[in-house]
């Protein structure tokens, strides 16, 4: 009977399917596998239900690689979620919205930290007056989900190196925000075909005239080359995935040629190792090649190939310009650089261009909160640093929070997500120190030396510093226009130089400033938020290092220096900022039985002093009346118990007061 019953049950499944193929095709029919006879069948698992996926039926000229970019909020996670479920990727209503967000800080902060790939196959049909005579094409379409902000500019550039198209999305009710200018002249730089999408057409305040008339006057953008879009409604949609087709090129890649891979990206998974996604330039990859890297020179077996479809889906084999991943036994993804050139063993390719290895412009101290959790610390950041090759870490010593790490990192967004990661997703409890920027310092004698934890930077009387240098960012601000002066103090008091300033619109300003990194390390954003009412959006570039007079600023604890709370500043702001310090730490620093003296110094010079009285015993309690000698001998006594007490105690300092010292700038 069970056999009758499974017989039965196929029959229905296969009636069902042919139902399906008698009917009406849909122009956006999800599409497995082409029809390419003349083809040779190579053929893999799919992850969705369906007949085995052929990537041999999609030479280059059939195949688009793309990118989405926008400013945060704009929708650029719905619209790929709409692709996905348009070309039957992934079903509609199934799984979580933001698909290709796999990390809760993505989903949470609306920014892409890791980029990911998705492999969509997509049928299209031209219409014709015979119906009988409608021509159709298959195309393997590839989006390839890049990170959106400066700090990972890098990786978006390696991953915009394997597109040759991407579509700029703007918000058709905000209109081209900071990240909108940054993102696209990446993409330009990139020699990218820009498609502009103006989304969220359905909201009561959209204006796509208006937003129009903004990438005209910014980017040069033809009007009649946006395409209007709801990716909530999926209004216009039908409109994008032709647009790709005919307006972005096809791959340039030969397949006749050895092979090279570029590596976009890589992330640690417990059961397979490292996984690499990775786009096919040149030639072909099969499942068991022997590949190796151009950058460590390391060599590996290709144990598993194929696409992201939406998730791992084997192939056995990516031809020239499909984008997917592979599994090569590689055991840590430091071994797996963003933009390394990988290749056939024993044979020699020119390196893909542009690879350099990560560049940490920002560094902090990380302490556990409690000090026997170390090892528990240490096992956290050993976990994501498994997936965020591009933090550097090192062990370090302070006398005040014990062992710690000092962590580099691309920059400030990259810090946050790295901390906010540990707290979330490992349950760390850690002390950030004051985060600080490679300062370089030059000496009478002619040395140099980059300086990256303050504490380090030690006077030495036989040297004397002769000159300074600090790493700069060119800002871009868009405002509403009535904020303009603000916003111009407050970039006065940051150090900035104003090198534009022109209007958008009648309604918003567009301005670019010189900062220094050290400048924006800490609250600049959130204070530029204030000033504007939430209306300002900001984003940055690195720019070159700038001569500067910085010193060395102290905090001692009865006399004692406390070296996780050094930092540089400038001459000019030392002596603020100084005060600011000890005045916080008095509110936050508990009373002990002995006094306390907090002192902020440059050198030997101290600038600033506070002092917290000690916790006294009443000692005359007793004395009733009596001599004065009496009560003055208890006192002296009291007195030197006192001094001792101050030579031998030690000064707990609260997570509090660390975390206040983060908001002196």
């Amino acid at each position: 009977m069970g056999s009758l019953y499974r017989a039965s049950k196929l029959a229905r499944s296969r009636l069902r399917q042919l139902s399906l193929l008698s009917s009406e095709p849909s122009k956006l029919r999800p599409l497995p596998a082409p029809e390419h006879p003349d083809l040779p069948c190579r053929r893999g698992s799919c992850s969705v239900a369906g007949p085995a996926v052929d990537l041999g039926g999609y030479p280059p000229e059939r195949i688009r690689n793309f990118s989405i970019i926008a400013h945060v909020d704009h929708g650029k996670s719905t619209l790929a979620d709409r692709l996905l479920e348009l070309t039957g990727t992934i079903k509609k209503g199934h799984g979580q919205p933001q698909y290709l967000d796999k990390l809760q800080v993505e989903r949470e902060r609306g920014i892409t930290v890791k980029a990911q790939t998705a492999t969509m196959f997509y049928r299209r049909i031209i219409n014709s007056s015979d119906i009988h005579n409608e021509e159709q094409s298959d195309y393997l379409l590839n989006l390839i989900d890049t990170p959106g902000h400066v700090d990972f500019s890098y990786e978006v550039s390696r991953s915009l190196a394997a597109c040759q198209g991407a579509l700029l999305v703007v918000d058709a009710a905000q209109g081209v925000q900071a990240q909108t200018v940054a993102n696209f002249y990446l993409a330009f730089e990139s020699n990218l075909t820009i498609i502009p999408v103006i989304n969220k057409i359905d909201q009561p305040t959209a204006d796509p005239d208006r937003v129009k008339a903004q990438l005209k006057s910014l980017f040069d953008i033809d009007a009649e080359d946006a395409l209007l879009t709801s990716a909530k409604t999926g209004q216009g949609l039908e409109h994008v995935l032709p647009a790709v087709i005919e307006r972005i090129p096809s791959p340039p890649g030969k397949c006749d040629l050895p092979l090279r891979m570029l590596l976009l990206d890589s992330y640690y998974d417990e059961y397979k190792g490292v996984i690499c996604h990775v786009a096919v330039v040149d030639g072909t990859l099969r499942k068991g090649d022997k590949i190796a890297s151009a950058a460590t020179n390391q060599a590996y077996e290709a144990l598993d190939v194929g696409i992201m479809h939406p998730e791992l889906t084997p192939t056995g084999i990516l031809f020239t310009g499909q984008v997917g991943y592979v599994v090569s036994g590689i055991r840590s993804t430091k071994e797996a650089r963003v933009g390394d050139t990988l290749y056939h063993a024993r044979s020699i390719v020119e390196p893909l261009p542009g690879f350099k290895p990560a560049k940490h412009m920002v560094f902090s101290g990380l302490y556990p909160a409690d000090g026997s959790d170390f090892e528990a610390l240490n096992h956290a950041i050993e976990r994501l640093t498994c997936n965020d090759a591009s933090v550097s870490i090192t062990k370090e010593s302070s006398t005040a929070l014990g062992m710690g790490f000092r962590c580099g990192f691309l920059g400030l967004l990259h810090m946050d997500v790295f901390h906010q990661r540990l707290e979330q997703e490992y349950g760390a409890r850690i002390i950030s120190t004051i985060p600080t920027v490679p300062y370089i310092f030059e000496y009478s004698d002619g040395s140099k030396v980059q300086v990256q934890n303050p504490a380090t930077l030690a006077s030495n009387p036989g040297k004397r510093v002769t000159a300074c240098w600090e790493p700069s960012v060119i800002a871009t601000i868009i405002i509403p226009s009535e904020y303009v002066g603000p916003v111009i103090t407050l970039c006065s008091e940051r150090r900035g130089e104003q090198l534009e300033y022109s209007f958008i619109d009648s309604q918003r300003a567009f301005m670019k400033y010189r900062l220094p990194l050290r400048e924006i390390v800490v609250d600049f954003y959130n204070e530029l938020k204030s000033i504007t009412s939430g209306y300002a959006s900001f984003d940055y570039e690195d720019a070159d290092y700038q001569t500067s007079d910085l010193v060395k600023l102290d905090i001692l604890l009865n006399g004692q220096p406390v070296d996780a709370m050094a930092t540089i500043v400038h001459q000019l702001k030392a002596q603020r900022i100084g005060r600011e310090l000890v005045d916080r730490l008095k509110k936050f620093i508990d009373r002990q039985m002995f006094e306390i003296t907090i002192q902020a110094a440059i050198g030997s010079k101290v600038i600033a002093r506070e002092t917290i009285s000690a916790m006294r015993k009443n000692v005359l309690a007793k004395c009733y009346g009596g001599d004065v000698t009496r009560k003055k001998k208890l006192l002296e006594k009291q007195k030197e118990g006192k001094k001792r007490m101050k030579r031998v105690g030690s000064v707990d300092i609260p997570q509090e007061a660390f975390h206040e010292l983060l908001k002196v700038s």
